[in-house]
């Protein structure tokens, strides 16, 4: 079946742009459309004229997906969106996929009920084709996680980059037996964190001792479980990144109760800088996602998605900044 990205490609323009052709908007440069209707005509491309006509239905409401409500990451991500949804009119309504993919997949066809005018993804479990054929008829937009190689409109920061710069924080410290509790590696942010930590190790000629490396479930309890198997080992680690906050935060606890110290012990890097990160003891040092501008951001991309205008790009990476705090400590090299 041909779609309105065949259409976009055959004729070198957005789908925004084919589909304010389609609609005869009248933006649209007299020889732009012309290219567009030549494409349409030679693929011989029938639009979905049902959807179109469901989305010009408006709701006023935006759908927001979450891998996971009880990780506190997502609540600044979403008063970010909130922020800029009040203030264009729309109300925006949670949904809570409990990190499974059905679940995940099943509030799609909210969008199809008319239930909402757009949709804000920030979990990517969904198979990739699923969503991309679904953003040929609807607003959709990713934010926080992403695929890799895809066109959809997606806010988020390079999770490799910033694995490695913590990484690389803790071999400045003079560590070099590091452990690291990956989150799912099932998930993109999962498997790039974990790639970032592989590389700073290797860009210092540091080898990694497989046992160091552990998957965890992105929960204070993997983190914990996994601390503990780390400690159970005869050569442990002297220092350790976490995939997040709450891993990070799960493992020193199964260093305390094993009676080591952090970080005079054990060093500790997370990752997100969640609200609980600066109050917890010791204070954590971790990777700080612009949470609450990556909610503005995404929601300022789906609005345009709504209104068909053009985006200037589809992929934006935003910075992140490594918070150095009390969790870590340099290692002592013995003469």
């Amino acid at each position: 079946m041909v779609r309105i990205a065949d259409v976009a490609k055959m004729a070198n323009v957005s789908t925004a742009t084919v589909s304010r052709v389609i609609s005869n908007a009248g933006t649209v440069k007299k020889e732009t459309a012309e290219k567009v209707l030549e494409a349409i005509k030679e693929l011989n491309y029938q639009p979905n004229m049902l959807a179109r006509q469901l989305r010009r239905s408006e709701t006023k409401t935006i759908l927001v997906v979450v891998p996971d409500i009880t990780n506190t990451f997502f609540s600044a991500v979403l008063r970010g969106i909130e922020s800029v949804a009040i203030e264009n009119g729309y109300q925006v309504l949670l949904g809570d996929a409990r990190n499974d993919v059905e679940s995940e997949t099943s509030f799609l066809t909210i969008l199809g009920q008319k239930k909402a005018d757009g949709l804000i993804l920030l979990t990517a479990r969904t198979d990739q084709k699923i969503l991309e054929d679904l953003s040929q008829d609807y607003p959709v937009v990713l934010a926080c996680e992403y695929y890799e190689g895809s066109k959809l409109p997606t806010v988020s920061i390079d999770n490799v980059s910033s694995a490695r710069k913590a990484t690389e924080y803790l071999i400045s410290l003079n560590h070099k037996r590091i452990g690291h509790i990956s989150g799912p590696l099932n998930i993109v942010v999962g498997r790039d964190r974990c790639r970032g930590f592989h590389q700073a190790m290797a860009q210092h000629g540091l080898s990694v001792d497989p046992s160091l490396v552990q998957e965890g479930e992105f929960s204070f309890e993997s983190g914990f479980n996994l601390m503990m198997k780390f400690l159970s080992l005869e050569n442990p680690p002297t220092a350790l990144f976490a995939g997040n906050d709450e891993m990070a935060m799960g493992a020193i606890k199964a260093a305390k109760s094993k009676g080591l110290r952090v970080p005079e012990d054990l060093s500790v890097v997370g990752f997100d800088d969640i609200q609980f990160a600066s109050i917890f003891e010791p204070a954590l040092t971790t990777v700080a996602q612009p949470t609450f501008d990556m909610g503005q951001k995404a929601m300022r991309l789906l609005l345009k998605l709504i209104k068909d205008e053009e985006l200037e790009k589809d992929q934006f990476i935003l910075p992140d900044q490594l918070i150095v705090r009390e969790s870590c400590k340099e290692l002592t090299i013995e003469e």
